[in-house]
């Protein structure tokens, strides 16, 4: 049935909304609340909400930078409870955050006790650190008393937060952001404060410059754990012009010398989210796997600053290739995902340029500086307004003291008094309630008359709902002073009453004037908003710029020459040693090469299989009877002090498998396989070399049938011997070569399978161990001569009762 089909007998009333549409709407309105609320940070401020209602909240708690620091449990506390109503915990994570220098470029908020560290330690509980702002948040809320922004209720309705903060410099560049939404996510990385806002001071003067421009003055990210940066510029002017791509990050390191030709490696800064502990850790699994045998040791001598020394195995190992092959195997290179996704004004989600995202910012500052304006005007209109009314008071002084001193409602006679006559000094006192009058009254005699009498009518003329009365003298007067000058007045302190007080007046009324003027000029010329807002920017430079804690440029740029794909042979020194593997699996290596008919020890019920000669820089194959292929490098084999270890820990060869043979791997070599059933080819060498601990499948082999035989290509014919002492002579040529595959037939049989095979040069015989360990040569061959798949002829005499050629 269609989700929106209706049964029409059902009552309108039990009407229900189709399942497909209750779950898209209500997972919409989720996915933009993750979007909106949670995941994306606003493109005007580069904060997220929690991090706004955060300083804010800290801002209600006058946490200054200059000021005391107070528990950050109490600041979690009233942000979860007044701005952000969800868990504690994640709130002071999220401040925590904003905290660590090795996290955040310029740290919003001053921790004092464990915030945690760069080997990836979690903060001390909330209870027992503290915190305060920094001078970076103040720099955000410059102006939020000035009606630079909007605000709206919070989640209760009780107060008021803002929606954005002023942001007096770029912060979403300067300090970075990351999030996953539902359908999208954001990582911004974080960025040098200097060349942001010389590039917004470029763009102010070019409108239309490009991001390529742009990147004159903003090369590329500013890590706070420094760094340096190896990818090419132009792929980094293609991320910031798409809002795309990536950024390879490299540690910075450098040799010690110790002296007497030895040296080490001194990593002093890592990459940008890489935590130190479990980077060490992955070093030190590197040397125990013998991954990388030319690096001996790594030790983590850290304090405050990050220092790991790497020891090489020999002084006469190269540094650039052994840093080469820890960046290919280690988190000391790491590739930052860039990608600008931001909301634009708050509420569209926009993947967006360098140049895109300062446009933003730059806007939205001029709008700040206009709204900052005009509260500032109107701050001046009112000051303006009160000096005025200072000004009349003081020209009018003794009027003012007598009306003080003996009018019932002085607020009223001052505001109705007629400043521009001359009066002597001494009013009469109102007694008679008949005195007092509406003081919009008094256009004429008969509506004086009316409004003298309380049970008469109101005069048509008067506002409704006007109750204030004032002295019938001054019925019918405009007002001589406004109310907020009659309340300055009656405010105004004895001790002001004095002629250095009045030329104040009028040198703060001429220099607000003066302001005023500025400000109507600034609100109606564009070129000169920009001006201002460019001097701004060039404060805010100035300020945290080179001497600030955190203004110089940490991450630095380099061209680095991709690290050559070093055969690991190369790495390893070539030291001979003998190769012992037992009945049971059991895999070691001698030191040296040892006499291969010595006495070794095994363990109970377990034997010698495999011994030979071999080198460090080796490389071995092992060959199972499922077929597949697996490579051991001679240099990772354990040592032969005890019994070894099990060659199925080392390759992952399967219990129900066994090793059919363990040899040296010779490039170029032919194979040639076989299976039990008789089925084989012949594969080269650098075909079944495997990369990978699950090896490489060669020969296809179906249970029961096994792989049998491997052996190595000599002469020009294969001589084949099956269960029923049959042998068959056939030239090699007739065997394909193949990489991968189930082979041909090599032998046919009635009943039984394959037992041995060989190959030899027809001209020298084909040779065998008799019963006595004799060799015995079978020079001439016609008999057993054939075509591949034919059945043979019997063994010759003397050939060994197990149906083996050794």
């Amino acid at each position: 049935m269609d989700d929106d089909a209706v049964d029409p007998n059902m009552n309108p009333g039990d009407m229900a909304e189709p399942l497909r549409r209750a779950i898209g709407e209500r997972y919409l309105t989720y996915a933009l609340s993750t979007i909106m609320n949670r995941a994306l940070p606003d493109a005007r401020d580069g904060l997220k909400p929690v991090h706004r209602r955060i300083l804010y909240a800290m801002r209600r708690l006058r946490l200054s930078s200059a000021g005391g620091f107070l528990k950050s449990a109490k600041i979690s506390g009233d942000t979860m409870g007044d701005f952000h109503p969800h868990g504690d915990a994640a709130i002071y994570d999220a401040m925590a955050r904003l905290a660590q220098d090795f996290t955040i470029r310029y740290p919003l908020v001053d921790g004092q006790g464990n915030f945690g560290n760069i080997d990836g330690d979690n903060p001390a509980a909330s209870r027992y650190t503290e915190a305060r702002m920094t001078v970076m948040s103040e720099a955000l809320l410059e102006g939020l008393d000035e009606n630079a922004v909007d605000f709206r209720a919070n989640y209760d309705g009780r107060l008021q937060e803002p929606v954005v903060l002023p942001a007096a410099y770029p912060n979403l560049l300067a300090n970075g952001a990351s999030g996953i939404a539902v359908g999208m996510a954001t990582n911004i990385p974080p960025h040098n404060i200097v060349e942001l806002i010389d590039a917004c001071l470029h763009l102010i003067r070019s409108p239309g410059a490009a991001d390529d421009t742009l990147m004159q003055y903003v090369p590329g990210p500013d890590f706070p754990t420094g760094g340096v940066i190896v990818e090419p510029a132009d792929n980094i002017a293609q991320a910031y012009r798409t809002g795309r791509g990536s950024i390879r990050l490299r540690a910075r390191w450098a040799i010690e010398d110790l002296g007497r030709g030895q040296w080490q490696i001194v990593v002093t800064e890592i990459p940008y989210q890489v935590q130190k502990s479990k980077l060490v850790e992955r070093l030190a699994e590197l040397i125990t796997t013998k991954k990388i045998p030319i690096l001996a040791d790594i030790r983590d001598e850290s304090a405050e600053d990050v220092r790991m020394v790497l020891e090489p195995r020999s002084k006469n190992v190269d540094p650039d290739m052994l840093m080469g092959m820890l960046f290919k195997h280690s988190d000391l290179e790491v590739r930052f995902s860039l990608n600008m996704n931001v909301l634009i004004d708050g509420l569209t989600p926009k993947v967006c340029s360098l140049k895109e995202v300062l446009r933003a910012f730059l806007d939205f500052r001029r709008d700040v500086l206009t709204r900052r304006s005009r509260h500032r005007m109107a701050k001046i209109d009112n000051r303006l307004e009160v000096l005025s009314g200072l000004m009349t008071a003081f020209l009018n002084l003794d009027r003012v003291i007598d009306i003080i001193r003996y009018d019932d409602d002085p607020k009223i006679a001052l505001m109705y008094e007629d400043w521009s006559e001359t009066h002597q000094v001494g009013i009469r006192r109102a007694t008679d309630e008949r005195d007092y009058v509406s003081p919009l009254a008094g256009v004429d005699k008969a509506a004086l008359e009316m409004t003298s009498d309380p049970e008469a009518e109101a005069p048509p003329d008067l506002v409704e709902g006007d109750e204030r009365t004032i002295p019938r003298r001054y019925a019918g007067r405009d007002h001589g002073l406004s109310d907020v000058q009659a309340e300055a007045i009656l405010n105004m302190r004895l001790r002001s009453l004095r002629r250095l007080e009045e030329m104040e007046l009028r040198s703060e009324k001429e220099r607000l004037e003066a302001e005023r003027a500025e400000i109507v000029a600034l609100l109606g010329s564009e070129d000169l908003q920009w001006q201002r807002i460019a001097e701004e920017l060039k404060e805010g430079k100035k300020r945290f710029g080179k001497d600030y804690i955190r203004g110089k440029r940490l991450t630095t740029f380099s061209e680095a020459s991709e690290a050559e794909e070093v055969p690991l042979e190369a790495m390893t020194p070539r030291e001979p040693i003998t190769v012992v593997c037992s009945q049971m699996g059991w895999i070691r290596a001698l030191s040296g090469h040892v006499d291969l008919n010595r006495e070794l020890k095994f363990k109970d019920g377990d034997g010698p299989r495999f011994i030979f000669h071999a080198e460090t820089t080796d490389r071995l194959l092992v060959f199972g009877s499922n077929g597949r292929f697996y490579t051991l490098q001679a240099s990772q084999l354990p040592g032969g002090r005890g019994m070894g270890e099990p060659l199925r820990l080392m390759v992952d060869l399967p219990n129900e498998s066994e090793i059919v043979d363990l040899f040296i791997h010779v490039p170029g070599r032919k194979l040639l396989l076989a299976s039990s059933a008789g089925d084989g080819f012949v594969v080269t060498e650098d075909e079944v070399v495997a990369q990978t601990r699950s090896g490489k499948q060669a020969l296809n082999v179906k249970a029961p049938v096994k792989a049998k035989i491997c052996k190595p290509v000599t002469g020009d014919h294969v001589a084949v011997v099956g269960e029923n002492r049959k042998v068959l002579v056939f030239p090699i040529e007739e065997l394909p070569e193949m990489a991968r595959g189930k082979g041909v037939r090599l032998q046919k049989y009635r009943d039984g399978g394959m037992s041995d095979l060989r190959t030899f040069a027809l001209a020298d015989g084909l040779t065998w161990l008799d019963p006595a360990g004799r060799t015995r040569t079978q020079s001439d061959l016609t008999e057993w001569l054939g075509k591949r798949a034919g059945t043979g002829r019997m063994a010759p005499r003397g050939f060994p009762r197990d149906n083996t050629f050794t």
